[in-house]
């Protein structure tokens, strides 16, 4: 190992840790062709990255980072993103989760990353939970291998079923904990600050930092949820 690799490597963890982009045609495009061409200094980026148990991932000449699984340090806990979202209770967290699922469920038609959409609109996402909810109590004896994962998206299912899709005509594009739009607004509003999405006209179209994470985190670790939703995705996707 040299001292500029060493270097090199420090300095490409240190500008993505700190929220910094690390983009080929970027001010840091110089320290990316050092991450894609130089051998040592790619090794000892991805070894500090798995010991600070961060996933590292290259979409169209970038990098991008997430925390690892159970990361209290790069991720957050749901104290943090209830805060974070504006929602105060668990069970509004978990719905805005299901909400970020249905969200990659309309640009990546039944998980297949090659058929991509190329905006979403807030109604698009409230379609798209409505089809794959309605999935869920449709099948609930079928799809959940125990009592308490059935009841608990049971749960989640009769309460997004009982929202209204609006509370006033005036406060239908505001984000609130009460009514469809308003949870979706919510989310969307999350997804926007995170930089995942960028919001034009009420039109959602998704960033690098999404796709890259689509096409590595998503693929890698969709598990249950995708077990469980996959019967009906296909009917989101394509109402």
């Amino acid at each position: 190992m040299t001292d500029k690799s060493l270097d090199k490597a420090l300095d490409i963890v240190s500008i993505l840790i700190n929220g910094g982009e690390i983009r080929k045609d970027g001010g840091s495009g110089g320290l990316y062709e050092e991450y894609a061409k130089a051998a040592e200094v790619y090794d000892i980026v991805n070894i500090i990255m798995k010991k600070l148990n961060i996933n590292i991932y290259e979409y169209n000449y970038g990098l991008y980072i997430t925390g690892g699984e159970g990361n209290r340090v790069f991720g957050y806990t749901n104290e943090e993103l209830r805060k974070e979202i504006g929602v105060k209770l668990n069970r509004e967290l978990y719905m805005c989760y299901f909400i970020m699922y249905t969200v990659m469920t309309r640009f990546y038609k039944a998980g297949n990353i090659s058929t991509f959409t190329e905006y979403i609109k807030a109604e698009d996402v409230i379609r798209g939970t409505d089809s794959l909810l309605s999935h869920v109590l449709e099948d609930l004896k079928t799809v959940f291998s125990s009592d308490i994962e059935e009841g608990s998206f049971k749960e989640l299912a009769l309460t997004w079923e009982d929202m209204p899709m609006v509370i006033t005509e005036e406060n239908a594009l505001r984000a609130n904990r009460t009514s469809k739009a308003g949870f979706v607004k919510l989310t969307l509003n999350f997804m926007v600050s995170q930089g995942l999405l960028l919001e034009a006209d009420g039109r959602y179209y998704p960033r690098d930092r999404f796709k890259a994470l689509m096409e590595n985190y998503y693929d890698r670790y969709k598990g249950r949820l995708y077990e469980i939703l996959r019967g009906g995705e296909e009917d989101a996707t394509d109402k």
